[in-house]
């Protein structure tokens, strides 16, 4: 690359300074495969990176509810300008956490407070760690890598335009970034369920919260970061008078396929060449007013339960660090307004998550229970008829052949239509996606938080409780492992104006 780079200058390659991969993307378009690569010339690898460590902190002054990305980074913020917290969270640390998640693909057991979605490093722990994010404080972006990288994450992703992680190494990952943490003295309390909020006698000034098992925990502020499930923690805010509001997300299915058919509809005749990754996609088209989209798309990955409660089933998609499964998963959702609620019959401040939960419960019913999933073939959903037979998957608790029109239908009528819709769509733009060897496996609900807990443009504090700090994907501010990290480390800056310390 030095000769080509010295070539594109018109220089001699010994004239040419050090020069550093700056970032890597790979360009599938127009059925020319190839990578684009970035480089500065002039400048200096370094082993070290510019991320700031936390400093040693006293006792904890802000109390901050939830250890996924929001709440990690919020303490890392704080930590940063001294500033002590204790993080609570309802779930257990990254290993003991395993053993419940390998109760709910192997025994269909659903532990509310440990599972997929609750427990140290939030949702993404366990599913699939992509770190690739539309948002624009890129200040930010590369603050929240440089802190992953130093915590044991591969630097390919300090280069890489889509950065993945992987279930594997993610669990590490949070588990140094936590240790830490501790050494600077942030203190860390797990299976701490939050069942009410604490406010001081005759203000509206919060002080801390009450554990489920009574225990108080105090501070100067609280920082409320408890992802986009823990949905009892809107009566708690509601019970507090703090507003809260609809919001847009989306809902669907995981659609799954052979890894192969996927890379040879990107690749084409480049397809298995060893130094091509497994290969991804993104689709989107509108359909009647309203999205229609892939998500969270988890190439050589797998589909896996990320049902919180008992009695209902979600599925989700993960993948390990080499990606090396032989199966291609996405999310398939449409996209939700609040005025679609209404129209639904899921009128109110709770109507998303009674939408999600009846979607839940009904493909609970017609999996056949222990976690067990409905499941259609896709040929089978475009001509709007049940499936009785269906290809092997990577959904451990297993499937079951069922119709997912009917199941939509009889909750959210015409959903399935705009489904069926956009899959005709995407069959004429990747072909295969609509084949025999498709299937559709129901239901993917968590996209994203339905409500948001407004904040202050300036001070990031409910307007309706002094201190209170709404943050990440729980708070409706963040969807993804990197924009809750990066909300984490603002509300943390925001709340070191508290005890006049520079953000």
């Amino acid at each position: 690359m030095r000769a080509r780079i010295a070539s594109r200058l018109r220089i001699p390659e010994s004239d040419l300074p050090p020069v550093v991969l700056r970032k890597r993307s790979l360009d599938a378009r127009r059925g020319r495969v190839r990578f684009h690569l970035s480089f500065e010339v002039g400048a200096t690898e370094t082993a070290d990176l510019g991320a700031p460590h936390p400093r040693a902190v006293g006792a904890p002054r802000v109390v901050i509810v939830g250890a996924g990305p929001a709440g990690l980074f919020a303490a890392y913020a704080l930590a940063r300008r001294g500033i002590g917290s204790v993080v609570l969270d309802r779930g257990k640390p990254v290993q003991p956490r395993r053993r419940d998640l390998k109760g709910l693909n192997q025994r269909g057991e659903v532990d509310p407070d440990s599972n997929y979605c609750f427990g140290e490093g939030g949702a993404g722990t366990y599913s699939d760690g992509k770190l690739y994010t539309r948002a624009h404080k890129r200040g930010d972006v590369r603050d929240v890598i440089e802190v992953l990288v130093r915590h044991g994450a591969p630097r390919a992703i300090l280069t890489d335009a889509r950065p993945h992680i992987g279930s594997n190494q993610l669990p590490k990952v949070v588990t140094h970034l936590r240790q830490e943490l501790e050494a600077a003295g942030v203190q860390f309390r797990f299976g701490a369920r939050v069942d009410a909020l604490v406010v001081a006698k005759g203000s509206r000034r919060v002080t801390g919260v009450r554990l489920a098992d009574g225990t108080v925990v105090e501070g100067e502020a609280l920082v409320l970061a408890t992802g986009h499930s823990a949905s009892d923690i809107v009566d708690v805010l509601l019970e507090n008078d703090v507003r809260l509001e609809p919001k847009a997300f989306a809902l669907g299915v995981r659609i799954e396929h052979p890894q192969p058919l996927i890379n040879h509809s990107q690749y084409g005749s480049a397809a298995g060449h060893p130094a091509l990754p497994a290969a991804a996609y993104r689709l989107a088209e509108t359909i009647d007013g309203r999205g229609v989209f892939s998500f969270c798309m988890c190439p050589g990955g797998f589909i896996v339960p990320a049902s919180t409660v008992p009695g209902g089933v979600v599925v989700n998609g993960m993948s390990l660090s080499r990606r090396d499964s032989p199966f291609a998963n996405s999310g398939l959702v449409v996209a939700v307004e609040p005025e679609d609620l209404a129209r639904l019959g899921f009128a109110g401040v709770r109507g998303g998550i009674e939408l999600q939960r009846r979607l839940e419960a009904a493909a609970f019913e017609r999996g056949g229970g222990l976690l067990q999933a409905p499941a259609t073939r896709a040929t089978d959903f475009v001509a709007r008829r049940s499936s009785t037979t269906l290809p092997k998957t990577s959904y451990i608790p297993g499937v079951t052949p069922s119709d997912l029109n009917d199941l939509f239908d009889s909750v959210a009528p015409g959903f399935a239509e705009r489904l069926r819709r956009a899959l005709g769509v995407f069959e004429r733009r990747l072909r295969g996606y609509v084949g025999e060897d498709a299937v559709l496996v129901g239901v993917e609900t968590r996209t994203s938080s339905p409500l948001r807990v407004p904040r202050d443009a300036d001070t990031l504090q409910s307007p309706d409780l002094e201190r209170l700090y709404p943050a990440g994907e729980g708070g409706g501010h963040a969807g993804g492992i990197m924009s809750a990290a990066m909300d984490g480390l603002r509300v943390g800056r925001a709340v070191a104006t508290l005890f006049g310390v520079e953000p």
